[in-house]
């Protein structure tokens, strides 16, 4: 693959990025089998009013994404972080972590949250946020403790 990777606002109508979610939504059903542990958004979701999403282009093909909501005015919280398994290994999901975190700097939050999973599956993902320096917390929001997520909070540098 070359390096020719741009993240950009997502079109809520484009058939690869949905495809990408239904993949994700699918992954979270088989490795998370309690529906209440599952938080992950669905499509309509994503592109709520309180959600801005992104999209990774590889070479012009979709091969992430990556989600911000608003918490509160001063914090965030990271959702649907994912990229294509083609895409894996290839900087992607760094790159689109790096850019929402100078999204959440830019809306001036001094936090941003996250829920991930406690499953081996989720293990890349926490390894990810942990080198960018989340550190493990608990629950945020309207989560509640699950044996099943990990929560995450990184404290920004403003």
């Amino acid at each position: 693959m070359s390096e020719d990777l741009r993240i950009e606002p997502a079109d809520r109508d484009d058939p690869d990025l949905r495809q990408l979610v239904t993949d994700h939504l699918a992954d979270m059903v088989a490795t998370t089998p309690d529906p209440a542990s599952r938080h992950a958004l669905d499509h309509d979701d994503l592109f709520g009013p309180a959600v801005a999403v992104w999209v990774a282009r590889l070479d012009g093909r979709v091969a992430g994404c990556g989600a911000l909501a608003e918490l509160t005015p001063d914090s965030g919280e990271l959702k649907a972080m994912r990229t294509t398994v083609e895409a894996r290994g290839h900087g992607v999901g760094t790159a689109v972590l790096r850019h929402l975190l100078d999204e959440a700097r830019g809306r001036g939050y001094r936090a941003v949250h996250l829920e991930t999973g406690a499953q081996d599956f989720f293990a890349p993902a926490r390894r990810l946020y942990e080198a960018h320096g989340f550190v493990a917390t608990g629950p945020f929001g309207t989560y509640v403790e699950d044996p099943a997520s990990v929560f995450m909070r990184l404290d920004l540098a403003l």
